[in-house]
């Protein structure tokens, strides 16, 4: 079963407000805004605002959860995840480093895995890092300022804030299938082995580090989701965790884009299982106009006024 969990699918994020949270991905960073919607889950309005390649593909995704304007904050902290990390091509980090500092953001250089590294914050204090990878043949991430030599290719992988590693490194490798594949001090490097790239998970010890929250909130990651093709993987998925006596994973969801179970790690991490539908991102905006207009899912489609009058107001 392992075998069927693949690379990463999207990464989600609570983030504070909505406009620099766009500007950050598409003007800094250079991802396109893929779809304008909102959180599907709870009363509360909120944008649900997706960021990737061009086509929006798999394992490109971040997606994030504007909450400034309800006054919800989440607290950082272990049984968490902690770091995005993206990929780039080698030899691009002082490009970014640069970049990073013309739109005042401070950046640190760092050696990880025999990989280059640059470690900087969002905003609203989520970590990142761009990693340094040779081979990726994702179809880069360009704009006008960032040509295909320096550009993002996608999600490289996660770092997750662990208390107790041996329960997550046993969920890893037999609920996932993951081969450890490095270990510097209090961190431990997977990789799933599906997909060449777009497939790691590390993990951090910090034991001493206080518990984050696992509600919705400014300031944390929500969630990182791994690829299946079908609803059949998906369920397969599903019965295999529960056989190990990981019991609590969630009924599939309908996303309207794709289709999620959800299931919280030993670790505390949220993860999800996600297979994309056919249509993907087109099933309501044909490919040259993805994330150019708000988007509303059938059921909520009668709510759009109602909806629109209570998000922050911008114009994206």
């Amino acid at each position: 079963m392992t075998h069927l969990v693949q690379g990463h699918h999207h990464v989600t994020l609570c983030v504070a407000g909505a406009r620099e949270d766009y500007d950050f991905h598409t003007r800094l960073l250079g991802f396109r805004s893929v779809k304008k919607t909102v959180l599907f889950d709870g009363t509360t309005p909120i944008y649900h605002l997706y960021y990737g390649n061009g086509a929006g593909d798999p394992s490109t995704l971040i997606t994030t959860f504007p909450f400034a304007h309800t006054g919800v904050v989440g607290r950082r902290g272990s049984g968490q995840i902690k770091t995005i990390q993206l990929s780039v091509p080698p030899g691009s980090a002082g490009f970014w480093q640069k970049r990073l500092k013309d739109h005042g953001i401070a950046s640190n250089p760092i050696t990880r895995y025999n990989q280059k590294r640059l470690h900087f914050a969002h905003p609203c204090g989520i970590e990142y890092e761009l990693v340094e990878v040779a081979g990726d043949s994702r179809p880069a991430i360009t704009t006008k300022e960032i040509d295909a030599k320096v550009a993002i290719r996608g999600v490289y992988g996660i770092e997750v804030s662990v208390r107790d590693r041996d329960s997550m490194d046993e969920f890893l490798q037999r609920g996932f299938g993951c081969a450890k594949t490095g270990a510097e001090g209090s961190r431990v490097r997977y990789e799933l082995p599906k997909s060449q790239v777009g497939n790691v998970i590390e993990l951090v010890h910090e034991p001493d580090l206080p518990q984050g929250t696992w509600t919705f909130g400014a300031g944390t990651v929500h969630h990182c989701a791994f690829k299946v093709n079908n609803l059949d993987e998906q369920t397969q998925v599903k019965a295999y965790l529960e056989g190990l006596g990981y019991t609590d994973v969630s009924d599939s969801k309908d996303r309207k884009y794709f289709h999620s179970i959800y299931f919280r790690t030993p670790g505390g991490a949220l993860f999800e299982a996600a297979y994309s539908v056919p249509e993907s991102f087109e099933v309501d905006e044909p490919m040259d106009q993805l994330g150019s207009e708000f988007q509303l899912p059938p059921w909520l489609e009668e709510r759009r006024a109602e909806l629109l009058s209570k998000l922050e107001k911008i114009d994206f």
